[in-house]
């Protein structure tokens, strides 16, 4: 089992749905027993939220359902029991790797890495934003996604 966690900052729009779309690209592939999804944020804003409606609104819009998941904090102990720690964007993969032991650093990584032809290194944050940021981020977020389950096939499997 190759288990895979997407972090972001507090776990309630980029990283549950690259959470969601990446299980429902797993599933699609006849991999979820293979495969382990989960995501987390960097910060405890929101331990036990729901995703953000926006973000949940536009992944139901492409067949992902996002409704059932709920926001955790990072743990110590997400660096033994994942095999890839995620980061959305730079800064959560610098605080990604202060908290990660040095013997795990390699777990950690930029989820855009996947998707290198985007031209992109973070997924930007729409909490703020308008409306077509949750677009924009599905797909950044959909590319790395069919990136990431190639490595892991081609790689891991």
């Amino acid at each position: 089992m190759i288990n895979v966690l997407f972090v972001c900052t507090g776990n309630i729009c980029r990283s549950p749905t690259a959470e969601g779309v990446f299980r429902a690209l797993v599933a699609q592939h006849g991999l979820d027993g293979h495969i382990a999804v989960d995501s987390a944020g960097t910060h405890a804003y929101h331990v036990g939220e729901a995703p953000d409606r926006r973000s949940t609104a536009a992944a139901r819009k492409r067949g992902v359902e996002l409704a059932d998941l709920r926001a955790r904090k990072v743990q110590a102990e997400d660096f033994e029991r994942f095999d890839l720690v995620l980061a959305m964007d730079r800064g959560h993969a610098e605080i990604l790797r202060r908290m990660c032991p040095a013997e795990r650093a390699e777990r950690v990584r930029l989820f855009l890495d996947f998707a290198p032809d985007s031209g992109a290194k973070d997924v930007p944050d729409p909490y703020y934003g308008d409306g077509d940021g949750f677009e924009r981020v599905l797909d950044m977020i959909e590319a790395g996604s069919a990136g990431l389950l190639a490595h892991i096939r081609a790689a891991l499997l």
